[in-house]
């Protein structure tokens, strides 16, 4: 038998531990159940929430009637908590829903919401019962919800969709297999379920199917039972769009089996699939027992593992997991990197083990790697939520994406471009005339510490395995104007146009923890002013006069706070996967809600809890909202100083943020006075800001480069801070200013056409680098590829820029890179927008304050990009 192509090696799964609790609040034999992880609370970790399911069954080989049915269905509520690993059998006060199996539960945050199935007086009904945990007075909510809704049914699915959206779709009613879909919104009171109509392929009436909602806001549905009975292996996406219209898609593939009364669940990308029935009643067998779809590749995976021998069981040997998973009716669960499954039905037996697996680190990712966190508690939740039914929650939204998948630049735009940037290369020049009266005493410093070890890169890895950069990235496209679009897409590397150009041949082979500290809060909480006035992925809007919303003495108090922080920061920062990592910004303020709209952003409601974020630096100048860039940013820091880390850029210098917009922006928005005040105090703060950052000790981040002075990660780290741009440093000159050369046929050092002095590196000098530091990849921002990132020397080195269209001409991309636990690194886009449709409300004159600073951009012309056209002669091009 040929290989199948949908089916390719996966990580390993190993089930970590299966037994038979004998406790007294053990929930005990069932099936039809369901399992819901929970948010933490104040007083407990995340837990699991098992309820209802059938508790005996009836008939069998030995019963004339054939088959068998569900007996002893219950309403009983078991607690399981996930770090202390007791289960706990709960009651909580209200009026509870009537015994039910084969229902529908969903977690929002720290609540359980559960809706149909089916019991000894047939279906329950329609009503939505919300199992309130916030503390621990457990309490019962019978919500009421206006309107028509999915009404009485069984064997259908729920989850919550983009942290809002109570989703549910298929199941029966007593009469027929249906095929419909049903969202109510939890922000919106009254409540009131809405009857969806997805655009796309719709799928097939069906039963017993699963669901899981991915943490980026996909439903993905799979299985189920039609309406002959025939069992389905396909599996279909369900996403929101921007404009509030759903959409359903077909998930690539084919599942390794067709099944129904499955169990299926997100770990990260991957939805892992268990058990189930096959045509005839019989349960699935062989590898197809457990199937992994890996949403961000696009392919399903095989697992193979063992369990190890039952808890209190002596003698016993090891039992394959696939055998174990032999089941139906079961439910399952995820927390962090571990999956939990209970009971179900094997034959004719009726099943109570629990079984916990746990996934491989390895794996990719199209939101955040894992649920899961070496910082603080062993276990996080992907949702954190304290609230009671139902309070508004935070978007955060779907992925959306036209389907033009584009990028065009015409040629007027690139001749804008490829002017001299003679202002900025004068800048420059200016700083540098101190550093070049040092060059000599430097580089003689510099002879000396090559002749030392690298000491502080010496020890090994936490993590294991080579960084890696996934074969395909995740894009959402350009806007379109008028149609909905497409969904987020997986491109492979070699599709982009421009992003591998410099490397020749095109190949893609990569052969301390910060110091701890009492955090200085800012005066009335400032910070989370700042936080809640500007993180707003979805709806965030420039304001109308263009006046900040802060004043000069709020300026001085967020700078003080933040820099209290940075103070005790090292030079180089210690870092640890899961990262997400982001270039440039230069104010481009919608970029960045765009981003975090997209792939998730640093709050308790988005990925912060069990993912980092690095920013590379120019936060500032070019762009129109350099404000608001700087201000969230630090805020950030101020609220999450151990998982949001800032270093510097080039643009974070005096020097030069007065003369490309910083200094101007601060005036025209805050008065002349609070301005040039405020542009003081945040050039102060920037000389704090750490220069680097070390991920895992193999991956290092800085803004410009290795230049032609910096041979040793020590010498970075030797640098004192504060530090003024003017300090004569050729070692901060370098790593602020460097850029590879033109592509990796181009070796030594080369003269840079940003200015004078300046210089680029050959890939030789990576390659030397990295071995010599016992690095594996060095990422760095500071120049505008077409791509959003674009690799160099092999694919040692990644430029990464996250703003796009930059200077309103390059029509170039932005990306940000997500590095994984297993240092797997993916890299995600976002395409320009397209300009806005011309209308009363979108007219030149109400524009007019929202482009204040064109002219002065087209008489500072930025940086070319690197990339289309082709034929251009770069040699002449002045970068960043």
């Amino acid at each position: 038998m040929g290989s199948k192509p949908w089916l390719q090696p996966a990580p390993t799964y190993q089930p970590l531990e299966t037994y038979w609790d004998t406790e007294d609040d053990a929930p005990g034999p069932r099936c039809a159940h369901t399992l819901t992880a929970v948010a933490p609370t104040k007083s407990h970790g995340p837990r699991l929430i098992l309820f209802g399911g059938a508790t005996a069954i009836e008939g069998g080989a030995s019963s004339p009637v054939p088959g068998i049915r569900l007996a002893g269905v219950t309403n009983s509520v078991h607690s399981y908590d996930v770090l202390t690993r007791k289960w706990t059998r709960i009651r909580p006060a209200g009026e509870p829903p009537s015994p039910r199996a084969a229902h529908a539960a969903a977690a929002v945050g720290t609540m359980v919401v559960f809706q149909g199935g089916i019991g000894p007086a047939g279906h329950s009904t329609d009503d939505l019962y919300v199992l309130d945990m916030s503390n621990d007075k457990y309490k019962w909510h019978r919500l009421v919800v206006q309107g028509d809704g999915p009404g009485p049914r069984y064997g259908h699915v729920m989850d919550l969709v983009a942290q809002r959206y109570l989703v549910t779709v298929s199941g029966n009613d007593g009469k027929k297999v249906l095929s419909d879909a049903w969202a109510l919104d939890t922000a919106q009171k009254p409540y009131a379920w809405q009857r969806l109509n997805p655009e796309g392929d719709k799928p097939s009436a069906r039963m017993y199917a699963t669901a899981s909602a991915r943490s980026d806001g996909m439903f993905l549905l799979c299985g189920g039972r039609d309406t002959s009975g025939t069992p389905l292996a396909d599996a279909y996406g369900l996403l929101m769009h921007r404009n509030g219209q759903w959409e359903w898609t077909l998930a690539p593939g084919v599942a390794p089996s067709s099944r129904y009364q499955h169990a299926s669940v997100f770990v990260g990308a991957r939805l892992h699939v268990t058990g189930g029935v096959v045509r005839g009643g019989r349960a699935v067998d062989g590898e197809a027992a457990v199937a992994v779809l890996d949403t961000a590749a696009g392919v399903w995976l095989d697992r193979h593992g063992l369990v190890t021998a039952p808890r209190g069981s002596k003698g016993q040997t090891e039992e394959p997991s696939l055998e174990l998973m032999r089941r139906c009716r079961h439910a399952a669960a995820s927390v962090g990197v571990r999956l939990y499954v209970y009971g179900g039905l094997r034959g004719e037996v009726l099943l109570g083990d629990f079984l916990i697996a746990e996934n491989s680190p390895f794996q990719s990712d199209v939101n955040t790697p894992t649920l899961t966190t070496e910082r603080g508690s062993n276990v996080s939740s992907p949702r954190t939520n304290n609230l009671s039914p139902f309070d508004p929650l935070s978007s955060n939204g779907g992925p959306q994406s036209p389907s033009s998948m584009g990028l065009s630049m015409d040629k007027e735009s690139m001749d804008r471009l490829v002017e001299a940037s003679a202002a900025e290369a004068e800048a420059a020049n200016a700083v540098w005339q101190a550093a070049q009266a040092q060059a000599a005493n430097a580089e003689s410093s510099v002879a000396d510490d090559n002749s030392q070890p690298a000491d502080s890169n010496s020890e090994g890895s936490d993590v294991e395995g080579d960084v890696r950069l996934h074969p395909r990235a995740v894009v959402v496209a350009k806007e379109a104007v008028g149609n909905l679009g497409g969904l987020v897409r997986q491109l492979s590397l070699d599709q982009f146009e421009n992003e591998s150009r410099r490397m020749i041949p095109l190949q893609n082979d990569m052969s301390h923890s910060a110091k701890k500290f009492t955090r200085q809060k800012s005066p009335q909480g400032l910070h989370k002013k700042v936080i809640s006035t500007l993180l707003r992925p979805r709806n965030w809007k420039p304001p109308a006069n263009r006046r900040f919303f802060l004043d000069s003495y709020e300026v001085g108090e967020l700078c003080y706070a933040a820099e209290q922080i940075f103070l005790h920061e090292p030079t180089v920062l210690q870092l640890k996967a899961p990262i997400k990592v982001f270039g440039d910004l230069h104010g481009q303020f919608g970029d960045l809600m765009r981003l975090f709209d997209e792939y998730g952003y640093p709050s308790t409601a988005g990925d912060i809890t069990y993912i980092d974020y690095l920013f590379l630096g120019d936060y500032v100048d070019r762009g129109q909202h350099s404000l608001e860039t700087i201000t969230l940013l630090l805020a950030l820091k101020i609220q999450y100083p151990e998982n949001i880390h800032l270093i510097r850029g080039n643009h974070e210098a005096a020097d030069i943020n007065a003369l490309f917009g910083f200094r101007l922006e601060c005036v025209e928005r805050m008065g002349e006075n609070d301005g040039i005040w405020a542009w003081t105090r945040f050039n102060q703060l920037f000389n704090h800001l750490p220069l680097a950052a070390l991920i895992e000790k193999k991956i290092i981040c800085m803004h410009g480069g290795i230049g032609r002075s910096i041979h040793l990660v020590e010498q970075i780290e030797k640098i004192e801070r504060p530090i003024t741009m003017d300090a004569g440093s050729l070692v901060l000159m370098d790593l602020l200013w460097s850029d590879p050369t033109e592509n990796d046929s181009v070796e030594g050092l080369r003269p840079n056409a940003r200015g004078p002095g300046l210089v680029t590196f050959g890939p030789d000098r990576v390659s030397d680098f990295c071995k010599k530091n016992k690095l594996q990849l060095i990422i760095r921002a500071h120049e505008c590829v077409m791509d959003g990132f674009e690799r160099f020397a092999q694919g040692q080195l990644i430029t990464l820029f996250s703003a796009t269209n930059y200077c309103g001409t390059a029509n170039n991309a932005g990306a940000i890179l997500v590095i994984g636990r297993g240092l797997m690194i993916v890299p995600k886009l976002i395409h320009p927008l397209p300009p806005p449709l011309q209308s009363p409300e979108m007219s030149p004159e109400r524009l007019q304050d929202d482009t204040w600073m064109q002219e002065l951009n087209i008489q500072r012309p930025p940086t070319p990009t690197r990339g289309r056209p082709q034929d251009h002669d770069r040699n002449s091009l002045a970068y960043i």
